[in-house]
């Protein structure tokens, strides 16, 4: 297969930046591209600090957190079919078309949600901004892998990452900006339509994926693109492995461009590689990391933080963290290796998370108690206290799970800590609450060690960001043959987002029927087998070209002791089921 570039080691972080100053094309291809990862970032971002401004304009969506998680969700459907369906046209079409159709229905997409008077219309905005984001997930990583030298891949791909986790922070730091504007929510979302503008006009002045020109027998385009990318001395090798990949492939199927769904379960090396793509995919949304980041600031509030600016504040923190790791990816990537960041990624979120459900038990377990109503707010007591034959045992957390109606927990005035009043939630209540100095709880429960779960959540993102933010999208980049590159991309990219939904769909529902201790318990004991996954199922790729990879997919060699240090001919037999 194409490149034929020697093995990675740890000059490739070097030499990727490098790039700025020696062949800075290069590095406009990567970023240019990239940008839809910012539009995924942003989008993940935005949404969990517009969620609670929306839920202060659209009451219904307050009580419900079914239609919380739909709003949050159906981007997540349609970025399924936005991934399914990118697959498709990217090899029909090819990357730039694809990328910028997502650019054009994330725009549509801003707009509608700005605009929306109500949760249908938001939530058909959500589903354009997915199908622009599905599309770009996938796309924007593969048009990367296409244009970089082998050596620096897996650095330059990881440019995507750190665009994803560079959007988070900016939509928290734009979510911060607009919450005193009028209209917040609108400006949080509408505001996510520049990113793909400037993409879209970007990507008009730069050139299709050569791979994907040669394959299509635009020979000479596709020269002429590789000449900027790789030097005299290794550009004659590169075409020659180019056109016998082809070649071989005209030779084995009788076509350079039909491709028949049945071909990839068939061939072992196809199958392999999906399996390790696939499985990646999987692991990286059901340890749980976009509760994390569409949830972020409703976790903090959960653990006891009652104001939305200051969740919002202490969400970047975390966002923050998710921004520093995809820097810190980049170096790593090319110099450890795909397969040993991701281990040591998820055993690192199996810590953090087992920390969390600590930390979340014991909240949850010792919250302030209740005691009847005898300030001006006796007028509002919840009817549910009021009506209950063990009323003298309620405690906080039991007032927040009353219903019919809703009522919340208004501290006491001398301590957040000692004995607060249940009384019903809503506007009048709140501002009396509030007006005598008092916090005011609907979602979560005063407690004097709910800032560990700050601590909890920036470790998990320490240990996540590094390793299993980056490694399965570099990994389902360079995996796959040339030829079903572009949808066995979808197919991983449709897994992931499918994934992505099914956890943001269950979350908040999950905190309520088991709680929120034993929701992240389960999500540690998901990471736990992705460790074991990981160690038997996905090859290390790293600086190998594509025909090297295919080779060690076609071998069923397994070598768990990765952390040996190991001669080049090891390092292409690595472990494949």
């Amino acid at each position: 297969m194409e490149g034929a570039i020697p093995t990675a080691d740890a000059s490739a972080f070097r030499e990727c930046f490098s790039l700025a100053w020696t062949n800075p094309y290069i590095l406009r291809l990567a970023f240019s591209a990239g940008i839809g990862g910012l539009l995924f970032g942003y989008d993940t971002g935005v949404i969990s600090g517009a969620l609670l401004y929306i839920r202060d304009d659209f009451k219904e969506v307050d009580r419900k957190v079914f239609l919380q998680e739909t709003i949050v969700s159906t981007a997540l459907a349609g970025a399924i079919v936005g991934a399914a369906f990118g697959g498709w046209l990217t090899d029909r079409c090819g990357r730039k078309p694809a990328l910028l159709l997502a650019d054009f229905l994330f725009f549509v997409g801003a707009v509608i949600m700005a605009a929306a008077n109500g949760p249908p219309l938001l939530i058909v905005g959500r589903v354009f901004v997915g199908l622009g984001v599905g599309m770009a997930s996938m796309t924007a990583p593969l048009y990367i892998s296409e244009a970089s030298p082998a050596k620096i891949r897996g650095a330059l791909v990881s440019t995507n990452a750190f665009l994803i986790t560079g959007g988070q922070f900016l939509s928290y730091l734009i979510n911060l900006a607009f919450t005193r504007a009028p209209g917040t929510w609108r400006w949080m979302l509408g505001v996510a339509g520049l990113p793909a503008l400037l993409q879209f006009f970007l990507m008009i002045f730069l050139p299709e994926s050569p791979r994907w020109l040669y394959r299509k027998g635009k020979v000479e385009e596709a020269k002429a693109i590789l000449e900027k990318i790789y030097p005299a001395h290794q550009l004659e090798e590169e075409i020659r492995d180019l056109h016998e990949s082809v070649e071989a492939e005209i030779k084995e199927t009788g076509s350079a461009g039909k491709i028949s769904y049945s071909e990839l379960w068939k061939t072992k090396t196809v199958r392999r590689g999906l399996i390790a793509g696939v499985g990646l995919q999987i692991f990286q949304q059901f340890v749980g990391i976009n509760t994390v980041m569409y949830y972020s600031p409703t976790i903090i509030q959960l653990a006891g933080i009652a104001s939305n600016q200051t969740a919002l504040l202490l969400s970047l923190v975390t966002s923050g963290l998710n921004a520093a790791g995809s820097i810190v990816s980049i170096y790593l990537i090319d110099r450890t290796g795909r397969r040993k960041l991701a281990a040591f990624s998820l055993a690192g979120v199996v810590i953090a998370l087992a920390l969390l459900s600590g930390i979340f038990y014991e909240t949850t377990t010792h919250s302030p108690k209740v005691t009847p109503t005898s300030t001006s707010l006796k007028n509002y007591t919840c009817p549910a206290y009021s009506s209950a034959a063990n009323a003298n045992s309620w405690d906080c957390m039991k007032c927040l799970k009353a219903s019919s109606p809703a009522c919340g927990f208004c501290a006491s005035a001398t301590n957040k800590l000692l004995p607060g009043e249940c009384v019903i939630s809503n506007n009048t209540v709140k501002d009396v609450c509030g007006g005598e100095n008092r916090l005011w709880y609907t979602r979560g429960c005063p407690s004097k060690s709910g800032w560990l779960a700050l601590v909890g959540l920036a470790l998990y993102i320490i240990f996540f960001s590094p390793g299993m933010g980056t490694v399965p999208w570099i990994v389902n980049s360079e995996i796959y043959p040339l030829r079903y590159r572009g949808i066995c991309g979808g197919i991983a990219a449709t897994v992931n987002w499918t994934s992505n939904l099914i956890v943001a769909q269950s979350f908040l529902s999950l905190t309520k029927a088991i709680g929120i201790p034993w929701t992240f318990l389960m999500f540690g004991v998901i990471a736990v087998i992705g460790v074991v996954f990981v160690l038997i199922c996905v090859p290390e790729t790293k600086g190998l070209p594509i025909e090297e990879i295919e080779e060690m997919l076609e071998k069923r060699a397994i070598h768990l002791k990765f952390w040996e240090k190991r001669s080049d001919n090891l390092e292409k037999n690595i472990q494949i089921p």
